[in-house]
């Protein structure tokens, strides 16, 4: 078989390499071509010289200019995997074109084939999650009894909401799974301080101990401390927040599930083998396997079903630019304990849970109007497990609403009353989430009344927003507290 090249997203054994060996490419361009989390290189980087360590001769590592200039380098054909961008779709097959590439194969990254999804979708005019998932469960014979769902539910997403346990610093649960950083490691730290000293890179965030798995033999020991050790504690807390516990039992497996390290049924496979040995709950495992082959599956499709244009929609009309203070993780001045916290941990690790990225940090940008393409470029940059297709889905269409409802059927704001559920963070804060006027006001809660002040109009349709829409005509301060958000403007709260 031809050389098989790569890319830095599919590095398990999974995506198998040609009989003429694999080649991996270090594009300076591509990694210089963004402002990205100055820990996503390192693992990015990491991950592919490791891979190409554990390959050694039938392993051509390139480093150049582009990935064209590579080839043309290596000046033999290659097969390649269905890549997970447009952009990269597109030059892939322009190199087919040139006869560069000799063959694009399905990846094997996922559990369903686009066009085995193609074929799902079919004429259906709305693709839902909870469609998509049910049929995922049944397809892959996944916590069902014949046609019927293991313990009578297809999601047992009502117990998996409970705030964090009161009084407490963080979780009674073991600690992640915790790499250790070698020498490729080593060197990729000091390629990195070499770039950006020499104005190559600007990258954002900190650098830090590699807190994510980069190879196979990490990927499967940060698997197994999860299912064995954090699994069922997972289920009951996953929504929950709390300042001094950023892992809480989260399963901290997108990095190497998106570095192509996991293969997502083996994934989900370990997780309800648990649940029929009974060392798991049920909707612990249920809510593990709806992440994994559920949500991350469906946006990943979505991607690839909604269109290069989907990324650009703007249902309401959101145009303002990410303020500085925003977009490059500085808090100094950010007084919303939550606020604060979130950007911390996006800072320090370029990783927090989907409850801040979604209620948090997803939230204030909705309630603020920032730009939907823009945020999308911010949460794929800044994030060590974004790529286009994980964040165009997640933001425009459920964090934003900026699709005007083609995946999710409401916005997802709220006001400070949720995080104070949900979280530790309102108890020490400056701002009340009770109130929306005043020095005290809570920017979520007054930001929530001015968001639906704002979009009253392209929401009205919305029937799961009728009740909240009414009752803002309810409010005598509506007209200041809109003022007053107003004033607020770009400024750190």
């Amino acid at each position: 078989m031809t050389r098989r090249w790569l890319f830095a997203d599919q590095l398990g054994p999974h995506f198998e390499v040609g009989a003429d060996g694999v080649l991996l490419v270090e594009s300076r361009r591509a990694l210089a071509r963004r402002p990205f989390h100055r820990q996503k290189l390192h693992l990015v980087l990491s991950a592919l010289r490791h891979r190409a360590a554990e390959l050694g001769d039938s392993a051509v590592l390139m480093r150049t200019d582009t990935y064209t200039e590579a080839l043309h380098e290596l000046g033999e054909p290659v097969r390649v995997y269905e890549p997970t961008s447009y952009a990269a779709e597109r030059l892939v097959r322009r190199l087919q074109v040139a006869a560069v590439v000799e063959d694009v194969d399905p990846t094997p990254g996922f559990s369903l084939s686009r066009e085995e999804f193609a074929a799902w979708a079919g004429e259906r005019r709305r693709v839902r999650m909870e469609d998509f998932y049910r049929f995922q469960r049944l397809r892959l014979d996944l916590l069902v009894e014949g046609e019927r769902p293991a313990g009578g539910r297809w999601s047992f997403d009502e117990e998996n909401r409970e705030p964090p346990p009161r009084g407490a610093d963080r979780l009674d649960v073991p600690a992640p799974y915790r790499p250790r950083e070698d020498d490729i490691d080593a060197e990729v730290r000091d390629d990195l301080d070499r770039w950006t000293r020499e104005g190559h890179l600007s990258p954002i965030g900190e650098d830090g101990p590699r807190l994510f798995a980069v190879t196979r033999r990490e990927a499967l020991a940060a698997l197994d401390r999860f299912v064995t050790k954090r699994l069922g504690a997972f289920g009951p807390h996953e929504d929950a927040m709390l300042h001094g516990d950023w892992a809480m039992a989260h399963s901290l497996l997108s990095v190497p599930l998106n570095l192509g390290l996991l293969d997502p049924v083996e994934v989900v496979d370990r997780a309800t083998q648990a649940y029929r040995d009974g060392d798991a709950p049920l909707a612990s495992v249920e809510g593990f396997v709806r992440q994994v082959i559920g949500w991350r599956e469906y946006v990943w499709h979505l991607y690839w079903h909604f269109g290069p244009t989907y990324r650009r929609r703007n249902a309401l009309a959101a145009r303002r630019s990410l303020p500085d203070w925003f977009d490059r993780l500085e808090t100094d001045g950010v007084d919303a304990a939550c606020l604060h916290d979130a950007l911390t941990g996006v800072r320090e690790r370029g990783w927090v849970h989907h409850i801040p990225r979604l209620m948090v940090l997803g939230n204030w940008a909705a309630q603020r109007g920032y730009h939907p393409d823009a945020l999308t470029e911010w949460f794929q940059t800044r994030f060590v497990d974004g790529y286009d297709w994980v964040m165009t889905a997640n933001v425009v269409g459920m964090s934003q609403h900026a699709d005007g409802g083609a995946m999710a059927t409401k916005p997802y704001v709220s006001g400070g009353a949720y995080i104070d559920r949900m979280s530790d963070y309102c108890g020490d804060c400056r701002y009340d989430p009770k109130k929306r006027l005043g020095d005290d006001a809570c920017p979520f809660t007054a930001g929530y009344w001015a968001y639906l002040d704002r979009n009253a109009a392209r929401l009205e349709g919305n029937h799961r927003m009728a009740r909240p829409l009414q009752q803002r005509h309810r409010l005598a301060d509506l007209e200041a507290v809109v003022a007053q958000e107003r004033r607020r403007a770009a400024a750190p709260p």
